[in-house]
């Protein structure tokens, strides 16, 4: 993990016992009658399962290992030893603090020093971390860690632009706002030529 990142506390099964799924059914028809609705109306007796059904979509990366994605690296590159940056990767995740939706696109790039890994690897590990409860602050540095650790690169880029429905469809209710993180390590921090290089090719520059 890249040292502005927090670490996270241990996984729930560490912490607690997770819920059943009857459980976490009965949760949403808790949260169904609350809202001031009718669990048991014709039109809401399937919803707990669908509710459920989602969330093991939109929550799968709690399951899956961004480490063990980004394992089998190679060094016989044909001398190529530039920058290799995958652009617009899809980000849908959730935030942390009201469980809604943010979606947008993740640019990441990481210049080799030694090691290469396959590019869909790099975008699975966007999608596992993006699979979590998150802030977009720390979802950035999580995938900047993650390429880090595992490739040992002469520096890591990564930004992501997303809309927050926790802004756009509640609270301040700004539809046309959204929000750019980065992160920089090496040849990226240091280097402004190349963090430069790296902001243009991604439109921002």
């Amino acid at each position: 993990m890249d040292g502005n990142a927090k670490p996270r506390p241990a996984p729930l099964a560490a912490v607690v016992k997770k819920p059943t799924r009857e459980e976490a059914m009965e949760a949403v028809r808790t949260l169904l009658a609350w809202a001031g609705d009718n669990p048991a109306r014709e039109g809401l007796l399937d919803t707990p399962r669908r509710v459920v059904d989602a969330y093991e979509e939109w929550f799968q990366g709690y399951d899956a290992d961004p480490v063990k994605e980004l394992s089998k690296t190679f060094e016989d590159v044909g001398g190529y030893h530039d920058l290799v940056m995958l652009k617009k990767i899809d980000v849908e995740s959730h935030c942390e603090h009201h469980m809604a939706a943010f979606l947008g696109k993740a640019w990441v790039a990481y210049m080799p020093a030694g090691k290469v890994v396959g590019i869909s690897k790099i975008a699975r590990v966007v999608e596992i971390f993006a699979k979590r409860l998150q802030s977009q602050e720390t979802l950035t540095a999580q995938i900047a860690g993650a390429l880090e650790s595992a490739l040992a690169p002469a520096g890591v880029a990564v930004l992501i632009d997303a809309e927050h429905q926790c802004m756009t469809t509640r609270g301040v209710r700004h539809k046309d706002v959204t929000t750019v993180t980065t992160q920089f390590t090496g040849v990226f921090e240091t280097d402004s030529e190349i963090r430069n290089r790296f902001l243009k090719l991604a439109g921002y520059g």
